[in-house]
């Protein structure tokens, strides 16, 4: 229903998240959309968050459908039938995790703040202790965002994985500029700085998807139990809500998860 991110004369557009530029009507219908589209029942309550880029983990129940303002997070663990959790991206990675046993669920909002600060670790952890989870009976999603093809980032970053992972170097690696700008007329981008001072050079590019499915198995959870899905949200426009792409206006994505009611 949204029509803000969208050309004039085009489809309208599944924007999920009360963004300045579209209409809280708008997204309320498509929220109704998502709902019945997963569970059969529009009326299903989906249960969000403020998203920060913390590591903070919520415990939801049914008084959060009842909240006027979401609960300040970035994770949420719920084992109450008939809700859906909910995480909103534009380019940050939604990791998923279900224990079908025990019938809890998870969302995980885990941008590269988030992922330093081991919020999808974390929060197997904290379903292990609040609820009895065992990690072999956990099952995992991961759902599209930037991809290590289009997440470029800075030295700074490396620093901080490298102070949290012994794994960290394989989480990036250096991406040369193919500007075909550059290449047709290398002599514009001389530079008279001694060699190995020029900010001409690679790129470092950090591959998110693999860095929380590291967590993941850290955590316990099987390597046949992590699935992957959707793609690049920067390269897939036509598909994918993306922050970077758009230089900030940007639509956002939804992904959920549920128990359902007996």
């Amino acid at each position: 229903m949204s029509r803000a991110y969208c050309a004039e004369g085009a489809p309208g557009e599944l924007n999920l998240g009360f963004t300045a530029a579209d209409t809280r009507e708008a997204v309320e219908q498509n929220r109704r959309l998502l709902a019945g589209a997963v569970t059969g029942n529009s009326a299903t309550p989906i249960v969000s968050l403020r998203q920060f880029h913390s590591n903070l983990l919520v415990i939801a129940d049914k008084a959060d459908v009842k909240r006027e303002r979401p609960r300040k997070a970035d994770g949420v663990i719920s084992s109450v039938p008939g809700l859906l959790m909910a995480i909103q991206t534009a380019d940050c990675i939604p990791v998923l995790v279900a224990d079908r046993r025990q019938k809890v669920v998870a969302a995980f909002h885990a941008g590269w703040r988030g992922t330093v600060k081991r919020i999808v670790e974390l929060g197997v952890g904290r379903m292990r202790l609040e609820f009895g989870c065992k990690p072999e009976d956990l099952v995992a999603a991961i759902g599209p965002g930037a991809t290590q093809c289009c997440y470029a980032v800075g030295e700074e970053l490396l620093s901080e994985f490298e102070s949290q992972f012994s794994y960290a170097r394989e989480l990036f690696r250096e991406v040369f500029d193919s500007d075909p700008v550059r290449t047709k007329y290398p002599m514009l981008f001389l530079t008279q700085r001694a060699p190995g001072h020029s900010p001409i050079g690679p790129q470092l590019h950090l591959d998110l998807i693999e860095a929380n499915r590291r967590q993941l198995l850290d955590a316990g959870v099987r390597p046949s139990t992590i699935s992957t899905t959707g793609g690049c949200t920067n390269c897939h426009t036509d598909m994918f809500f993306s922050h970077r792409a758009s230089r900030g206006h940007a639509g956002r994505m939804m992904s959920v998860i549920g128990v359902k009611k007996a």
